[in-house]
């Protein structure tokens, strides 16, 4: 009897621990190891490497990026956030690239959110910042899959940055344990219904920012008992703000984000008086918002760190009155740009008690001076001024007001005076932005050698002077510099080494050669035009980086040879220079080009006929190099440090104000839509011969072509009526003959056409467009006739395409000088082979 029951006692000990041993070993639950290997095989599926130990083997609760819970085993966390790492691959020279492009198209990763049935027991998911397209939100019961709806334990749901392409999904609703959802860029699409939240009563935190929401705004969602954060920004919201002044704020709501959308109507922050914590308010970007801040002997119960409320129908009295910003002392972030405020400058803000970290008041009718800034403000660390009518000058000790901006923008102002020295202590600047004032003096030779941080600096359109760069050489911290529209003189500094992505060196007074430098810039954007600059244009630029360039009216000589290089170009101006020799074929290589300019030069010779064959739009392999190779062509951006929300930052974009092409008969300085939208070849006025290539019609994507002021011979080519987007074409002063092709009707966005002074003949066109261009686009053809009135033909007795100026008169908008240099070059060719050649035009010229 003792042996059975010691017999008996040990099974039972036995079984116990075996039981616990198949427990551990079994690890996680089969079906939630079988979804991890559906999930791993998405990622194969995306060339994209899964988690190392997401081998198939061991216990799944102890691989990357899971939590389980420790008496169920089953899974309770699963963080897959950012987990697309592309594979690597060899490449032929025996490196190894990423893989940049999934097999399924448009998304990195196809994630069927069936397979998360499995988790039953699931309280975070995280699969943000991925770009998967997500499939299946919803139950399928003909297939007993649960979809998310299943998921009753899940309290964090983040799916930002992805792509669900549709509504929000109706099984969200069921979600009841939810307490944080983010959708935000998803390109969700369709309006909230107030069934979508009403039964979330546990939410606290609501993210749908940056998505294409639009409808009215739910008044669920403001009747939430637990909500705390709350962001609708980006999207296409209208109509007006489902609150009131009897609104029973949740005694939890500290966050409201509404900015960037078309609401309207009237928003009173006197509504807000029952939300004791309230802390972050943004209402930027709704132009039609009428916010109203004044409430006399209000004082609110809460203290605001954030107040955003640019580009707002904003109370008039916000500065002029404050009655409200005066109650809010812990205020850390202040936006008010955009409002046209009127009043002095706020230099009350500004105290020895302020708290500020981000003060921007730009964009506004804002007058006095800077001058009573004396209070020291170590929080301060953005101080954007810009676009106001300051006046006054810099604190001579701005340093020590403030000593750790990191930027400064004071731009579009009338702040006079020389530039402090004392800019330089500032050791944290990174953006000085000081353009479109009344500077004089020099820029101070210690911000290229002391400012170690600094990443853009902008003086344009002041009255500097002195020797550019004041003599620095090594810009190694430097991204961008601004220097254009002033009086700066001498040559670039010999040896200029560092970082610059963009220099803007336009419309000053630099002459002499440009220095041979031993090494390079690693420039995408380079502009010194109207200068009197010298020697070989390559010799500061790395010509596989480049991707702007702008050396219109300066002294350049020598051929084009070295354009051949410019793999990366897609506007190159070399307007108004002294560059001689022929066109090369290698310019038909350089697949980016949107725009060139060769104009007013000395180059001879015939056009090659494969310029037809580049395509002048915008290719999308552009678009993914600019994004992957974090070009600086559109600007920078630059974090605030806001301690609550990573979406404040401060973006400065190079918008490209020197950057001027002539269309349509007039010069025209574009912003950064010449890029996306201007297209054009400007070859005019040269010594450029032969017939017009054939192959130039298939410039579809074309907008202007001007080769007028050569020597052009032979007929029009039929096959210009193939260049379906354009709306200049000039070919005026040169020696074509023959009929105008009537299939150039066709071209219905043609806007300005001229082929004056040739020795075309025939019958003026007059329909489609060409029924709106005065007789001047086609003066000085005594062959070339206009249809009687009322009749659609033309015979020899009509009257000649002539204009009724006299003879001799120089044309409007047509530079003498042009007539003058022509005169001298041919008279030179035939007198003086020793300048250049010119053999084809002797004979002419006989």
């Amino acid at each position: 009897m003792v042996c059975y029951f010691f017999r008996r006692h040990h099974i039972l000990l036995f079984l116990c621990l075996l039981h616990s041993m198949l427990g551990i070993s079994r690890g996680c639950i089969p079906e939630e190891m079988a979804a991890l290997m559906e999930i791993r095989s998405s990622l194969t599926s995306a060339q994209s490497e899964p988690p190392v130990s997401w081998s198939g083997r061991g216990d799944c609760c102890s691989w990357e990026r899971i939590r389980c819970n420790n008496s169920t085993r089953r899974i309770s966390h699963l963080d897959l956030f950012d987990i697309h790492q592309p594979v690597q691959t060899s490449d032929d020279g025996g490196g190894t690239t990423s893989v940049s492009v999934s097999e399924s198209g448009s998304c990195w990763i196809n994630l069927n959110l069936t397979v998360l049935s499995s988790f039953r027991e699931l309280q975070l998911l995280d699969f943000s910042s991925n770009d998967a397209c997500i499939q299946n939100f919803e139950a399928r019961k003909e297939r007993n899959n649960a979809g998310l709806e299943g998921l009753s334990k899940l309290q964090y749901l983040n799916l930002s940055g992805n792509n669900l392409s549709r509504s929000i999904p109706g099984s969200i609703s069921k979600l009841v344990s939810l307490k944080v959802l983010n959708l935000d860029r998803n390109n969700i699409s369709g309006a909230l219904q107030n069934k979508d939240f009403i039964n979330l009563r546990n939410l606290q935190e609501l993210h749908l920012g940056s998505n294409r929401l639009s409808g009215t705004l739910p008044s669920s969602l403001f009747a939430l008992p637990r909500l705390q954060y709350l962001d609708l920004s980006e999207n296409l919201f209208q109509g007006f703000i489902p609150v009131n002044s009897s609104w029973n704020c949740s005694s939890f709501f500290q966050t409201l984000r509404l900015s960037g959308n078309d609401l309207s109507g009237k928003f009173e922050f006197f509504w807000l008086r029952y939300c004791g914590k309230l802390q972050r308010i943004d209402l930027s970007g709704n132009a039609n918002l009428v916010v109203q801040m004044k409430f006399p002997g209000w004082v609110p119960q809460f203290q605001l760190k954030t107040l955003r409320l640019s580009g707002c129908k904003l109370d008039k009295s916000i500065i002029a009155e404050p009655h409200f910003l005066r109650t809010q002392s812990r205020l850390e972030f202040l936006d008010l740009s955009n409002n046209n405020l009127p009043g002095r400058m706020p230099n009350w803000l500004l105290t020895d008690e302020a708290t500020i970290v981000y003060l921007d008041i730009s964009n506004n009718m804002l007058d006095g001076s800077l001058d009573l800034m004396l209070q020291q403000q170590f929080n301060l660390q953005l101080l954007n001024i810009s676009m106001n009518s300051i006046i006054g000058e810099l604190p001579a000790n701005i340093s020590s007001v403030f000593p750790n901006l990191r930027i400064l923008d004071v731009s579009h102002n009338i702040i006079s005076g020389v530039i402090p020295l004392s800019l330089c202590s500032i050791h944290n600047i990174e953006l000085l932005d000081l353009s479109n004032n009344k500077f004089t003096g020099e820029v101070p030779a210690c911000l290229f050698t002391d400012c170690s941080e600094l990443k853009i600096l902008k003086v344009s359109n002041n009255n500097l002077g002195g020797m550019i760069l004041s003599g620095a050489s090594n810009l190694s911290f430097l991204w961008a510099i601004y220097l254009d529209n002033n009086k700066f003189e001498g040559s670039l500094p010999i040896n200029l080494s560092g970082n610059v992505y963009i220099m803007d060196l336009h419309d000053n007074s630099f002459a002499g050669p440009l220095p041979n430098c031993s090494t390079t810039l690693p420039l995408s954007f380079l502009n010194m035009s109207g200068n009197a600059l010298s020697g070989s244009p390559d010799a500061i630029f790395n010509p596989s980086y480049i991707e702007a360039l702008d050396l219109s009216y300066n002294q350049f000589t020598g051929n084009l040879k070295w354009t051949r290089e410019l793999s990366q170009i897609s506007h190159l101006l070399l307007r108004r220079n002294k560059f001689e020799g022929q066109i090369s074929s290698d310019l038909c290589h350089l697949k980016y080009m949107r725009i060139v300019d060769f104009s007013h030069n000395i180059l001879s010779g015939s056009v090659p006929p494969c310029i037809g064959h580049i395509p002048f739009e915008v290719l999308p392999d552009y678009l993914d190099l600019r994004s992957t190779t974090g070009s600086s062509f559109f600007g920078e951006a630059f974090e605030t440090m806001d301690l609550y929300d990573s979406s404040y930052m401060y973006t400065s974009h190079y918008d490209m104000q020197g950057f001027t092409f002539t269309t349509k008969g007039n010069p025209y300085t574009y912003g950064q839509n010449i890029f996306l939208f201007m297209s054009g070849l400007d070859f005019s006025a040269n010594m450029l011969s032969g017939e017009i290539p054939q192959e130039l019609g298939n410039l579809s994507h074309i907008k202007s072509l001007n080769l007028s002021y050569n020597f052009f011979t032979g007929q029009i080519p039929p096959t210009f009526a193939n260049m379906s987007e354009i709306e200049s074409l000039d070919l005026s002063h040169n020696r074509l003959i023959g009929p105008i092709p009537w299939q150039l009707t066709r071209l219905w966005s043609l806007e300005v056409f001229s082929v004056a002074y040739n020795n075309l003949s025939g019958c003026v066109p007059n329909t489609g467009q060409f029924g709106s261009f005065q007789m001047d686009s086609y003066e000085g053809n005594t062959n070339l006739h206009k249809a009687s009135q009322g009749s659609k033909s033309c015979t020899s007795n009509s009257s000649p395409a002539t204009s009724s100026k006299m003879e001799g008169e120089v044309l409007e908008g047509f530079d003498p000088i042009l007539y003058l240099v022509t005169a001298v070059s041919f008279v030179l060719a035939f007198c003086a082979t020793f300048w250049f050649s010119l053999c084809p035009f002797i004979g002419l010229c006989a």
